[in-house]
């Protein structure tokens, strides 16, 4: 039922996880989908393959998102090899710990450049374009962190709860242009940024039962609702930040 037939997507952060399952949905649903990856090569060549065998166009770029020159060259290469940019999925981040009292700065450092900074980047590189055709999709990955907070993560909530800010302003900001912008704010999923805590069966036994719905989602269903939000089954739905967490967290 949902259909991106002509439509063109570019997916942060698309080598694993959230990004990966994304770009293959989006494909799926007759998307060309671009991406860019941090340095899994590998991961990055075996998404393309999985897009292109759908018969999707691919472009897969190993790009610095924190470097705004490395992003506008992204961008532009994306506009010139396919005209356009209609979806844009802000999916890259990372998530780390940091305990207040014995903070490390770098790791402060690399949190805002990757989950907030490079998205400021990406979003100031592509909107020209989104502009110039009269209409555009913006899908920000967001989390329950930037709602309820999180103990010895707060630069990660802090992160998320400003793309939550982000999402809110730029919807009223573009919507003169015929721009959507939303955001899907997913809690504990199955990928390889969860791999390190999960490993100890217990704890993900507890994370489990901590969840109404009491199941660990994989990627696909976070790369659900996104999809949703880019077609036009959500057509009048912009500045909405969407709880994807089996009920975990009941508020916006």
């Amino acid at each position: 039922m949902i259909s991106l037939q002509g439509r063109t997507t570019l997916i942060t952060g698309g080598s694993r996880g959230i990004g990966r399952a994304a770009a293959i949905l989006f494909a799926e649903a007759g998307s060309d989908v671009a991406f860019n990856y941090a340095c899994r090569e590998k991961e990055a060549l075996e998404v393309k393959a999985e897009v292109e065998k759908r018969g999707r166009r691919c472009l897969a770029f190993k790009a610095d998102l924190a470097h705004a020159a490395e992003v506008r060259g992204m961008a532009e290469e994306i506009v010139r090899a396919w005209g356009k940019i209609d979806v844009l999925v802000n999916n890259a981040g990372v998530w780390t710990y940091l305990e207040m009292g014995v903070m490390d700065p770098e790791v402060l450092k690399e949190t805002m450049e990757v989950n907030l900074a490079s998205v400021f980047h990406i979003v100031d590189a592509v909107i020209p374009h989104m502009k110039k055709q009269g209409r555009g999709w913006i899908v920000n990955v967001g989390s329950t962190a930037g709602v309820r907070g999180e103990a010895l993560h707060s630069h990660y909530a802090a992160s998320k709860g400003a793309l939550h800010a982000m999402t809110k302003s730029w919807a009223v900001e573009f919507a003169p242009w015929n721009i959507r912008v939303n955001c899907v704010a997913p809690g504990w999923v199955d990928t390889d940024m969860c791999t390190g805590v999960f490993s100890d069966p217990a704890f993900r036994e507890s994370v489990r039962q901590s969840i109404p719905l009491k199941r660990i989602p994989p990627a696909e269903d976070i790369a659900g609702p996104i999809l949703f939000l880019a077609s036009e089954l959500a057509r009048h739905i912009t500045g909405a930040i969407i709880n994807v967490n089996g009920g975990s967290v009941l508020c916006g």
